[in-house]
Formats: structure tokens, C-alpha cells, sequence
């Protein structure tokens, strides 16, 4: 069989125009941390209407990604990516000039729509731009590394933007990015899409929204406000809308998602891989974005930049898991950074009230570059192991269950966090303190200083107990999942080119 074909200057330039909507999307998520009490003050938004500004976006991304990811392998990557773009900058255009709650709202619901269209078109494109394994290797640590860095700018910039403009701006800044997308897509980008992808299965694409929707605001709403009868019979309704969307997927003519790439260890192993990753990265970022604030009292435009130094550890990551994974059985390397990242909670456990900012600093780093080296590598399997016109829907499923890893981080190691917090507290302790350290530190503003300073002393005491303790059961999460991940993944290697690879042509 022939060797796969070397992909030349052109996609690797089309590499960088694809970093351009997975930057911003990824930016999405958190560039409104700063933005929300000067959009409160100048529209009137409720609590209620703020929590929608906050989540409706990631909703309707999670809900849609699935059916996204199958409508590009069917109309064409490229062609999705557009359209996409297209919705994306006229959505952020309506936000930046939102005059009341509602507008922004349906705005930032647009934006989950648009954002669903990029991201697994980007990652699909990239399957059907690098044929050779190496390469695809560097162009996915590459994407890795771009998703990460749109995280963890996204607040830096947002505050930077509040410094200088009004709340708008952290909307507008999209719309250049997505017009420049739109001029060098169609010149750049090749055009995929799958020869026989059937007709678009709209009831599938209905029962996967009824599924993901009701399941991650379930979840979420418990992590926030604890059990209550509603986010429980919510999640139960998207665990059976769940099953019968996989039931959908066994007897569609033409379903969105293939079934039996599950049964393939590369892909599924990777997919909990992944999920146990994104689940401990943004499980820990709720934790240190509060310690470094509500602890060490940090503006949150200083606690943002300081979040910035374990980049120093995590630029690197992606590239050495790539050369890594070149020498050496690729569920050796994955074990081994989920290890490195254990070792990142392992400090984390040593963080007290008054540590160093190098000590949370230095545990967030390892952590992070660890799970961004088993991100590239699982993402590099996931993708690799499918028929290249599937890439659209599997890039998607992976997407899907990031989101639930995010959820089930907040939810999970927040409510550990939560039951340790209140354990370390001394009984009788005023209510505001019991609530949590936001609660503590809110109540005790309005307190004379000397009992404020008791207030705070307790609650952040007991905060940093309960970190200590969310590292513990993260690490050792951590090091049960590098364990199976070798077992599952040991020997499952990039598969040969594919007849189904050879007969995937670019759509005219």
C-alpha cells in the first residue's frame, strides 16, 4: 500500500487559519468572567437573567455539537466552517449591542450555535488535511494547544478590554477575526465532505439535543445549588433521551453517528480519557481562580495574569507528548502525563492559607501541561482511528463528552469540596461562613474589621482544607485513570491509510 500523502506549505498555513475560530470559541467560554457587573449595570440583569447570560452559551454548543459534526461530514467541512463564521460574527455583533437582557441572551444562544458549527469542523479538517500520522500528530498538538491557550487568555483579555472600552468590546473583537476566517477559508481550506453520507437525520439530531441539554443543566444547576427535585428529574430525562437517541443510532438508515467506532479501543479508551482530563482541569480552575481571589486577594485582572505563569509548563506539552508518542507505545505516554498530572494535584494537597502563589502556581502548571499532553494524544486517537469521513461526527462526540467532563468536574470535585469545606468549619459558626468563602468574604464587607478578619480566617482556613482535599481524590483519580488508560490503549497504534481514505475526493 502507498504511502500517505506528505502534506505541504499550504496546510500547514491552513492549519493557522483553522486556529483562528478555535482561538475564539475557546475564548468564549470565559471572556465574560470580568464583563458581567458592567453588563449588570448597564442593563439591569437579574441573577436569574445572569446565570442564562453566563451558561446559555455552552447549552447550546454541548446540545448541538453532535448534530453539527454529522450535517459537515454530509453539506462539507469547509462549508459548515462558513456558515459557522458567518453566525458567529453577526452574533456577536447583536451582543456587543444588546440593550436588555433578553437580546443578549438569545445573542450569546446564537453564539453556542456558531460555536457548535467550528470547533468539530476544525478538527475534522485537519483529519482530511494530514494524511501522514506524524504530522497529524504535530498539527493536533498544535489545535490542543490553541484550545488551551483560548481558555486561559480569554479572561486576561476580557479585563484588559474592560480597562480600556466598554462590555462590548469582548463581543466585538470576534467579528475582524471571523471576516479575515472568511476571506482566507475559501482559498486556503480544502472542501470535505463524505461521498455516501445519506439524509440528514433530523430525529436523531432532536433526541441528541434532548439529551445533552437537559443532562448538563442538571448537573450544573446541582453544582450550584445543591440536590433539589428539578436538576435530578432533568438528568434522568436526558439519560433517557440519551438511550433512545442510541437506539435511534442502530436501526437510522443513515445514522449521525456510527456506533461501531466504539468498539474500536483507540477511539473509546481515548474518549474517557479525555472526559477524566477535562473533568480534573476545570474541576482544579474553580478552586484556584477562588484561592488566588478570595485568599490572596488578588483583583481578578492580577489573578487572571498570574494564572498565566504555568503556561511557561504547558507550552511545551503538547510537542514533547508528539515526540513522545513517535518513540515510545503511545499508552506508555498517556499514563505517564497522567501521572505528571497527579503529581500536580500532589502539590496542590500542600497548599495552605499562607503558601506562596509558586506553590498553587507550580501544582496548576504540572497539572495542566499533563492533561494537555494526554489531550493531544487521546485527540490524535480519537480522530485517527475513524474513517476520515467520519471525522466530522467523531470530533464531535469527543467535543460532547468534554463538556460533560467540565460538568461532572464542577459538580464532582465541587461538591467534595463543598461537604470538606463545611466539615472544617467549628460548629456554630455563622451562617454567611457555612455557605462557602464568596459568601464569607461578601458578608464580612459589611462587618466591623475585627470580626470580619474572624469571619475570613475561618472561611479561608477551611476553603484551603478543602482544596487540599479535592487534590487528594483528584490524584488519585488520576493515577486509577493512567492506569486503565494503559491497559486499554496499550498497542493500538494509527491505522494504515484506509480504502475508504483513498476514495475520499475534495468536494468541488
Amino acid at each position: 500500500m502507498s504511502q500517505p500523502e506528505l502534506a505541504g506549505r499550504k496546510e500547514w498555513i491552513a492549519l493557522g487559519v483553522l486556529a483562528l475560530p478555535l482561538l475564539l470559541v475557546s475564548m468564549d467560554v470565559s471572556v465574560l468572567y470580568f464583563a458581567v457587573p458592567f453588563i449588570s449595570s448597564d442593563l439591569g440583569v437579574s441573577a436569574t437573567e445572569q446565570l442564562w447570560i453566563f451558561d446559555i452559551y455552552g447549552f447550546v454548543l454541548a446540545g448541538l455539537l453532535i448534530t453539527m459534526g454529522s450535517l459537515g461530514d454530509r453539506i462539507g467541512r469547509r462549508k459548515l466552517l462558513l456558515f459557522g463564521a458567518i453566525g458567529f460574527g453577526i452574533a456577536s455583533v447583536a451582543a456587543a449591542y444588546a440593550q436588555n437582557p433578553e437580546q443578549l441572551i438569545a445573542a450569546r444562544a446564537v453564539l453556542g450555535i456558531g460555536g457548535a458549527t467550528l470547533m468539530p469542523s476544525t478538527l475534522a479538517l485537519i483529519r482530511n488535511m494530514f494524511h501522514d500520522a506524524k504530522q497529524r500528530s504535530k498539527a493536533i498538538a498544535f489545535w490542543s494547544a490553541v484550545m488551551m491557550g483560548g481558555i486561559t487568555l480569554g479572561p486576561v483579555l476580557g479585563g484588559f478590554l474592560l480597562e480600556h472600552f466598554w462590555w462590548g468590546s469582548v463581543f466585538l473583537i470576534n467579528t475582524p477575526a471571523m471576516l479575515l476566517l472568511l476571506v482566507l477559508a475559501p482559498v486556503l481550506l480544502p472542501e470535505f465532505k463524505a461521498p455516501t453520507g445519506g439524509r440528514f437525520d433530523l430525529i436523531g439530531s432532536v433526541l441528541s439535543l434532548a439529551g445533552v441539554l437537559p443532562a448538563i443543566w442538571g448537573i450544573k444547576e446541582l453544582a450550584a445549588n445543591g440536590a433539589s427535585v428539578l436538576p435530578v428529574v432533568s438528568i434522568v430525562a436526558g439519560l433517557v433521551f440519551g438511550v433512545l437517541f442510541v437506539q435511534r443510532q442502530r436501526t437510522a438508515a443513515h445514522p449521525m453517528v456510527d456506533l461501531s467506532m466504539f468498539k474500536n479501543r483507540a477511539f473509546s479508551g481515548s474518549l474517557v480519557a479525555n472526559t477524566v482530563g477535562t473533568l480534573a482541569l476545570v474541576g482544579n480552575a474553580v478552586f484556584l481562580t477562588q484561592y488566588l481571589q478570595l485568599v490572596h486577594g488578588l483583583t481578578p485582572l492580577k489573578a487572571a495574569l498570574w494564572s498565566l505563569a504555568p503556561s511557561v509548563l504547558v507550552g511545551g506539552a503538547a510537542p514533547l507528548a508528539t515526540a513522545l508518542a513517535g518513540k515510545f507505545d503511545r499508552a506508555y505516554v498517556i499514563g505517564g502525563a497522567f501521572v505528571l498530572a497527579a503529581s500536580g494535584y500532589g502539590v496542590l494537597t500542600q497548599v495552605q492559607v499562607g503558601s506562596s502563589l509558586a506553590v498553587p502556581l507550580t501544582g496548576a502548571g504540572l497539572l495542566a501541561a499533563g492533561l494537555v499532553m494526554v489531550m493531544s494524544l487521546v485527540t490524535e486517537a480519537i480522530v485517527g482511528s475513524v474513517a476520515p469521513e467520519r471525522a466530522g461526527s467523531a470530533s464531535a462526540v469527543m467535543e460532547t463528552c468534554s463538556e460533560f467532563g467540565g460538568a461532572l468536574g464542577i459538580a464532582i470535585l465541587g461538591s467534595i469540596g463543598t461537604a470538606a469545606y463545611r466539615a472544617d468549619l467549628p460548629s456554630g459558626v455563622a451562617a454567611p461562613v457555612r455557605e462557602g468563602l464568596p459568601a464569607a468574604t461578601a458578608a464580612a464587607a459589611h462587618l466591623p474589621a475585627q470580626l470580619a478578619e474572624t469571619f475570613l480566617t475561618t472561611a479561608r482556613h477551611a476553603f484551603t482544607h478543602s482544596m487540599n482535599v479535592v487534590a487528594v481524590v483528584g490524584a488519585i483519580l488520576l493515577l486509577a485513570t493512567a492506569v486503565t488508560s494503559v491497559i486499554a490503549l496499550r498497542g493500538t497504534t494509527a491505522p494504515a491509510p484506509t480504502p475508504e481514505e483513498s476514495e475520499l475526493e475534495p468536494a468541488a
